[in-house]
């Protein structure tokens, strides 16, 4: 939120409403010409397309986040949530290598991902009306939030500075996976539990394979 002030007033521009070229400049940016810089694969978490883009990420991150973290406390929270940001952009570098990234969605699907299959996976203990009511309303921030994505990506005509929005769905299933099994076993010892050790490994091996592919075979080179 801070630096996202920061953009808005102290660099006064469009930035209320939509991405101009004093965010495109920041050092946070994912920008796939300065993918060398690493830190910007984790950092464009901290830069958002405009004021919809920040509040959005603000209310899932609170509504999923506060919950979360009082069952899981903030280490298993972060722990999926940074998965989920890494692997956004590790993707968005693959499948939309020309393109931008801002935003901290990648990390907010991963907490909205584990969330959604534990509450598939636990439906039968809870009261009907309210899996059903905690099913609809992932469904409804995904869709709003994914339908807002997918404007800016390709209908909005004349925008200077588009962005990917690739971090949805790779941040979706980081939390399917990874956030499913850390949430999952809230009770148990995390690292005792082989599920972990196999969806930490898979998930190393995407990211090995994303690395090699922005070394060697990115479009973006």
């Amino acid at each position: 939120l801070a630096i996202f002030i920061y953009y808005a007033v102290l660099m006064p521009q469009k930035q209320w409403i939509t991405l101009d070229i004093g965010v495109w400049e920041s050092p946070f940016i994912y920008r796939p010409d300065k993918r060398q810089e690493a830190w910007r694969f984790v950092s464009y978490m901290f830069v958002h397309a405009g004021v919809q883009h920040i509040i959005g990420n603000l209310v899932m991150q609170l509504v999923l986040g506060i919950p979360l973290e009082l069952v899981h406390k903030g280490l298993r929270v972060g722990l999926v949530y940074l998965a989920g940001v890494i692997g956004g952009s590790l993707a968005s570098s693959i499948f939309d290598p020309q393109l931008a990234l801002v935003g901290a969605s990648g990390g907010g699907y991963a907490l909205m991902g584990g969330y959604f299959m534990n509450v598939l996976v636990n439906f039968r203990q809870m009261v009907p009306l309210f899996g059903v009511f905690r099913l609809a309303f992932i469904l409804i921030i995904v869709g709003t939030d994914v339908g807002f994505a997918l404007y800016r990506r390709f209908l909005v005509e004349g925008a200077v500075l588009r962005v990917s929005f690739v971090a949805h769905i790779a941040g979706g299933l980081a939390g399917m996976t990874i956030g499913y099994v850390v949430f999952n076993c809230y009770d148990q010892k995390l690292l005792k539990d082989p599920r972990f050790w196999a969806s930490i490994l898979a998930y190393f091996a995407c990211v090995v394979f994303a690395v090699i592919f922005n070394i060697f075979l990115s479009p973006a080179s």
